[in-house]
């Protein structure tokens, strides 16, 4: 990778659109059951390939999206964060999402608080957003922690149109920042 190839970069980490050869390594972060804690399911393969693929459009189609990430000093892959329009109706929604997801052996070391303070200076003042929302299951306090990190504020809780409600995911927090 050449310097000029990231979109984003950070004093460790540069983020960048999906190239081919990161499909094994996210397709291992997406079966990772500790990463996977929050979200209703594993990914197999073809899953993780089929979300790859939405996300590509998704810069196609918006001029942004999840920008993969690499730790500069190694350009290994470790995970995404970017922006999303989440697919569902809510009250908050149509409306622009910051999000991350980070292979296991990178918890812990301020990466997903980098990058998406990163995004959230870039989204501001390169896409132009004027507000941007982020939100998890109730009981996902790791992500919520970035979410507060990043100087979001909670603006309340939500059941996720997408999971049943008798599922322990359902009840999500929504926290958001503006410009």
């Amino acid at each position: 990778m050449q310097p000029t190839d990231y979109i984003i970069t950070t004093e460790r980490l540069g983020l960048r659109k999906w190239k081919d050869e990161d499909c094994i390594s996210f397709a291992a972060i997406n079966k990772d059951e500790a990463v996977m804690e929050y979200f209703p399911t594993t990914l197999t393969d073809e899953e993780t390939i089929s979300m790859i693929n939405r996300i590509c459009l998704h810069f196609e189609k918006n001029g942004f999206g999840l920008y993969a990430i690499d730790k500069l000093a190694t350009k290994q892959f470790i995970g995404y964060t970017g922006f999303m329009i989440p697919s569902f109706e809510s009250f908050f929604t149509p409306c622009i999402e910051i999000g991350w997801r980070l292979k296991k052996e990178e918890w812990n070391k301020g990466y997903a608080t980098e990058a998406a303070k990163a995004c959230l200076q870039y989204g501001f003042e390169t896409l132009g957003f004027n507000k941007i929302y982020s939100f998890t299951s109730t009981i996902n306090l790791r992500s919520e922690k970035v979410m507060q990190k990043i100087g979001m504020i909670k603006e309340g809780e939500f059941d996720h149109p997408k999971i049943a409600l008798n599922n322990k995911l359902c009840r999500h927090v929504l926290y958001a920042i503006e410009k």
